[in-house]
């Protein structure tokens, strides 16, 4: 299969050309030329199957000119090596449990994919890949985590300045080797628009073999479709599953909808989203109109305008219509996301973060008559302790796992929003 741009159908790549270089020369993010539908006996046998299993049926239709199956078995069993559980929290309402891999996120998952298959293609090249990675909280840490030590890969993550908890920044600045940290004195967006620029200027994107470990990298989006399969796999085709996707970048979420596309049985998604809300403004108002980002509790979320969007669009032909009876909106202040958290944990004895909170409350307040509801738990709640023992009047304690990574010394950059700055660091 190959990979079309969302800007222009006739910019193709293979697989490994659209891993390798992660965006397309025209700002467009690649796409698949085709959606290739799953078979019927596959759907109605989810519940006999390993989510590994489940992965190469899935990502197979994608790759398999560029990755030979063998290879790509092993690559799936390295990448989901951890449980994601399906947790009942009240009546109707599941947790479909993303943070219990290295880093405790959901873009583990991604991240490790990502990872093995660039590494795959570096196996047959004598040269050096440097992967430049914006990330508004949690992307870092996953990124360090899947590359580090990766031959002939080298890691830079851009932070944004006090907008990441201490254990999110910890996870991406203590790792040192191939892994390099910078802290932008801005946004996320300010980190995703220095990114988008070293991609786009040519003579530097192939002088240092730049890719990208965002979600706008085709082998980062993908795999994230595979884990909509696990409520099927507990609870069988019949039901009618609203899923309820924290959204900041929109990935995790556009790759749900990819699941759907491909035949999976989902009745519905909400975009849950915090004070950044482009896009439930979008599905209200018809114009997709950023804002300035708001920083939030829900920081992995502080994102206005989602590299993402283009490939919410395509998926549906640009037609808004269609894409307004499958998605509904949804956003809450911090406040409303701190009582949501503390009434789930009063009724339920369930603790969630803020990103999660966000995806519970969105089911609670929309979930309609013969639906249930499953909401993405994006993120453990240790990554952000003040916010938690604030919120609920405790002290949490962070898991033994997650301990030692706050006693190493971090090492960052500080660097302003500054094209050339970033640049001269790239080169030097």
């Amino acid at each position: 299969m190959e990979f079309y741009s969302t800007k222009d159908r006739t910019n193709t790549a293979s697989f490994r050309e659209a891993v390798l270089n992660s965006l397309p020369g025209d700002t467009g993010l690649y796409f698949p030329t085709e959606i290739p539908k799953l078979q019927k006996e596959f759907l109605n046998t989810l519940g006999d199957k390993r989510l590994p299993d489940i992965a190469l049926e899935v990502l197979k239709h994608f790759c398999k000119k560029d990755v030979p199956e063998d290879k790509l078995i092993s690559i799936l069993q390295d990448t989901f090596t951890f449980d994601i559980p399906l947790t009942q929290v009240g009546e109707n309402t599941h947790c479909l449990e993303l943070f219990h891999g290295p880093t405790m996120a959901f873009k583990d998952v991604g991240a490790r994919f990502l990872a093995r298959v660039m590494g795959f293609f570096k196996e047959s090249e004598n040269s050096e890949t440097t992967i430049l990675v914006a990330t508004s909280g949690d992307t870092g840490g996953a990124v360090a985590s899947g590359f580090y030590n990766q031959p002939g890969i080298n890691v830079v993550i851009l932070y944004p300045q006090s907008k990441v908890t201490a254990l999110q920044e910890h996870q991406m600045t203590t790792l040192g080797g191939n892994i390099q940290a910078i802290k932008v004195n801005g946004d996320f967006d300010d980190c995703q628009a220095l990114v988008k620029q070293a991609f786009l200027d040519k003579h530097l994107s192939s002088q240092m073999n730049l890719s990208s470990a965002n979600s706008i990298n085709i082998a980062r989006w993908l795999p994230q479709s595979v884990y909509y399969y696990v409520p099927y796999i507990n609870m069988g085709l019949e039901e009618q599953l609203v899923f309820s996707v924290p959204s900041g970048n929109y990935g995790n979420i556009t790759s749900g909808i990819l699941a759907k596309k491909m035949g999976l049985p989902i009745h519905r998604f909400i975009a849950a989203s915090n004070a950044n809300d482009v896009v439930p403004r979008y599905l209200i108002e018809g114009e997709y109109r950023p804002k300035e980002t708001v920083p939030t509790i829900s920081n992995a979320m502080d994102v206005s305008m989602p590299s993402n969007f283009t490939r919410l669009q395509t998926l549906y032909d640009n037609d808004i219509a269609a894409i307004r009876r499958d998605i509904t909106g949804f956003s809450m202040d911090d406040e409303e996301t701190k009582l949501a958290i503390k009434k789930c944990f009063e009724r339920n004895e369930y603790i969630m973060d803020p990103h999660s909170a966000i995806g519970y409350q969105a089911l609670q307040d929309s979930l309609k008559e013969g639906e249930k509801g499953v909401f993405l738990g994006t993120a453990h709640y240790c990554k952000f302790l003040p916010t938690m023992n604030d919120t609920l009047g405790t002290e949490l304690s962070i898991p033994d796992v997650a301990q030692p990574l706050l006693e190493k010394e971090k090492i960052f950059i500080e660097m302003e929003t500054n094209y050339e700055q970033f640049k001269e660091f790239l080169v030097s």
